[in-house]
């Protein structure tokens, strides 16, 4: 299966919301903004995206939006994972009938399968469709781990491409690119260790900092990929601060609060998440302006 187009960068894209309903002027202007600055892959629906407040109905309608208006100029990657396995086929076959060029899927989160319930669970939605999927790695929001075993076993599934790892542990990264080899696509899926990651066989990055700096972000990435690593430090150390002050509270709230006072959209984020915490704003700002982007 053709994988070559999930290289780079990839931008978690936020969804906007404008008085408790998406704005779609808003994603748009975010997809041209991301597009401009030479991301690589958008990937709406996912956690940056708040996938979980959205009814299944935005779900459906922000990923046809993203495929419209990207219109084939980079690839899509449609977040349409789920707790219940049921559910994340009907979503990626939705991705899937719409022209989304993958599909992200997240490890189920509160039922805590097995290993062996894990394997399944990815096993029935390869099957179900035809798209290639990436799996996504996220102990500290879904409550379990992928061992690299698991992720070796799924990799031999024709339609299972590659797995975004934020398990934060730089010893299972390399496991499972030790096991599943170097066309078996493995991406960060958290900022601050995009650089080590392609340093040690990785493949770039789904990115929350990619929302407010797309160009640095697929540069980093170009620059590591290609092995100018003099160059890539010093990028990748610049942007440090940047990328962990996108964590300074649960992600989105700060990134849509840089977006904001970007003036590109709304810092409006659904409930249960709230807005930053005006501390936690002005530490942000500090960072932004500090970086030049404010």
């Amino acid at each position: 299966m053709k994988t070559d187009m999930f290289r780079g960068s990839f931008v978690a894209i936020v969804t906007p919301f404008k008085d408790g309903e998406v704005d779609w002027e808003g994603l748009e202007k975010l997809i041209e903004f991301q597009i401009e600055g030479g991301t690589n892959v958008i990937v709406p629906c996912g956690t940056t995206g708040e996938s979980p407040t959205l009814s299944h109905d935005e779900h459906d309608q922000v990923i046809e939006f993203a495929v419209k208006k990207v219109n084939g100029r980079v690839p899509v990657v449609a977040g349409t994972g789920s707790n219940s396995t049921a559910e994340a086929i009907r979503l990626t076959r939705h991705a899937e009938e719409v022209g989304a060029d993958g599909s992200l899927q997240v490890a189920p989160y509160y039922n805590k399968p097995t290993q062996e319930g894990l394997y399944r669970h990815y096993k029935a939605i390869a099957d179900a469709v035809s798209i290639p999927l990436i799996v996504y790695n996220i102990p500290g929001r879904s409550g379990i781990n992928i061992d690299p075993p698991t992720v070796a076993r799924m990799a031999e599934i024709e339609n299972i491409v590659g797995i975004t790892e934020a398990s934060g542990s730089m010893a299972q990264i390399t496991e499972v690119i030790r096991l599943c080899g170097p066309d078996f696509i493995v991406v960060s899926g958290d900022d601050p260790i995009t650089y080590p990651l392609i340093c040690v066989g990785g493949h770039g990055v789904i990115s929350v900092v990619a929302n407010i700096i797309p160009r640095e972000n697929a540069e980093l990435c170009r620059l590591a990929i290609s092995g100018d690593h003099d160059e890539a430090r010093k990028l990748y150390y610049k942007m440090l601060p940047l990328s962990r002050a996108m964590f300074v509270e649960t992600n989105p709230a700060p990134v849509k609060a840089a977006l904001d006072m970007m003036g590109m959209v709304s810092d409006e984020v659904r409930l249960p998440l709230a807005p930053l915490l005006p501390g936690s704003r002005e530490k942000l700002k500090k960072v932004m302006e500090e970086f030049g982007l404010l």
